[in-house]
């Protein structure tokens, strides 16, 4: 049961399971052998993990296939959390990063860490930044950005600052309000995830694959890992956070559809970036 010392060896029977191997199997072809044995080195490695549901460990992982992303921690694009005496599945930047450059429509992707001095300029009417790294004037953070360029030639940066990112933090997890998580222990990292995951869910061209991962993103996934289609992400961590991804939801719905994106703009279930990009 979740919380008992005997949660590998449960996860390990799951994942011997015929019709699990089966279904990695149908997901990542060779690379199913390896990316099970992953998975279990990832929870026997971490106590808090050991202790989760094994299905929830499970259906996080099957998560991670689908996408196609690493769950091994020295490369960071995707990780399993444990929350309570569950698991989350949360995608890294580094898995961000590779989901949009896999889609074949993007030149470059910037994210960095901006320090003092180097924000030299900013307007708000155009959306426009200048950085400048020669121009910093102290180790201190101020901030975040995130910048990226598609082959077509558009190109967008967004950026936000220390207590943005510390407001974002707060809002959409409960253990950072805690002091505990990520938010806490790598507060750099998910300051510029979080301004990443902002520019790209806004702004960017987005493949299936991409709008699952930020769909399941710090989310317990329910359902039956032998279904994937039917698998649902539950906001364990801050139910508030589901806001952020109904956005994404409702313009899927209406993206391919004008008078549909007008309505649900009026009733604000879209943003006004996703309305001025439907009517492009």
């Amino acid at each position: 049961m979740a919380g008992e010392l005997t949660t590998v060896p449960q996860l390990k029977n799951m994942l011997s399971n015929d019709m699990v191997k089966k279904r990695f199997e149908e997901i990542l072809g060779s690379k199913a052998n390896s990316f099970i044995s992953t998975v279990i080195q990832v929870a026997s490695n971490n106590s808090l993990l050991a202790k989760a549901d094994p299905k929830s460990i499970l259906n996080a992982a099957v998560v991670a296939a689908t996408v196609d992303l690493s769950i091994n921690p020295n490369l960071q694009q995707a990780a399993i959390v444990p929350f309570g005496n569950t698991a989350q599945f949360q995608i890294m930047t580094n898995g961000l990063t590779e989901l949009s450059m896999r889609s074949g429509q993007f030149k470059s992707i910037v994210n960095e860490v901006v320090h003092e001095g180097e924000l030299v300029k900013k307007n708000k009417f155009t959306g426009e930044y200048t950085f400048d790294e020669d121009a910093k004037t102290s180790d201190k953070v101020i901030g975040f950005m995130a910048s990226f360029t598609l082959i077509n030639g558009f190109q967008k940066t967004l950026y936000i600052t220390v207590d943005e990112a510390e407001l974002h933090g707060k809002k959409y997890s409960q253990t950072y309000k805690r002091g505990s998580g990520l938010w806490a222990t790598d507060f750099e990292a998910m300051g510029k995830k979080t301004v990443l995951k902002k520019l790209l869910s806004k702004f960017a061209p987005k493949s299936i694959e991409m709008q699952k991962a930020i769909q399941f993103d710090q989310s317990s996934v329910k359902g039956n890992a032998e279904s994937p289609d039917e698998l649902i992400p539950e906001y364990v961590d801050n139910e508030t956070y589901a806001e952020e991804i109904d956005f994404e939801a409702n313009y899927n719905k209406v993206k391919n559809d004008i008078e549909a994106a007008k309505i649900a703009f009026a009733k604000g279930e879209i943003t006004e970036e996703q309305f001025k990009s439907i009517q492009k």
